[in-house]
C-alpha cells in the first residue's frame, strides 16, 4: 500500500513570483493609476493578511487574477465608452462604486 492519493489532484492558478510587481508596474502605466494604485494596493494589503491568517495563498491569487482581468478589459471599456453608446448612468454608478473602495 501507498500514502499516495491514486488521483491527480488540481493545481490552482498559480502565478510568477514576479507577478504582483509587474502588475503594479502596468498599473502605474496606465491613465487610471491614480485611482488604480491605491484601490490595489489597500485589496494587496488585505490578501496578505488574510493569507497570513490563514496560511492559504487563495486571497492573493485571487487579487492578482482581479486585476490581471480588470487591466487586461480596460481597453475593451474605453472603445465602449468611445462609441459612443448613452450609458452615462451605469458609468456613473460604476465610478461611485469603485470609489467607496
Amino acid at each position: 500500500m501507498s500514502a499516495q492519493p491514486d488521483h491527480a489532484t488540481v493545481t490552482p492558478y498559480a502565478p510568477a513570483p514576479g507577478a504582483p510587481a509587474e502588475l503594479l508596474d502596468r498599473l502605474r502605466d496606465d491613465r487610471r493609476a491614480p485611482q488604480w494604485v491605491p484601490a490595489f494596493e489597500r485589496e494587496w494589503t488585505a490578501a496578505l493578511e488574510e493569507s497570513r491568517r490563514t496560511f492559504s495563498l487563495a486571497a492573493l491569487y485571487d487579487t492578482l487574477q482581479v486585476w490581471q482581468a480588470r487591466l487586461a478589459s480596460a481597453p475593451a471599456v474605453d472603445a465602449f465608452v468611445a462609441s459612443g453608446h448613452d450609458d452615462a448612468a451605469f458609468v456613473e454608478a460604476t465610478e461611485l462604486r469603485s470609489r467607496r473602495r
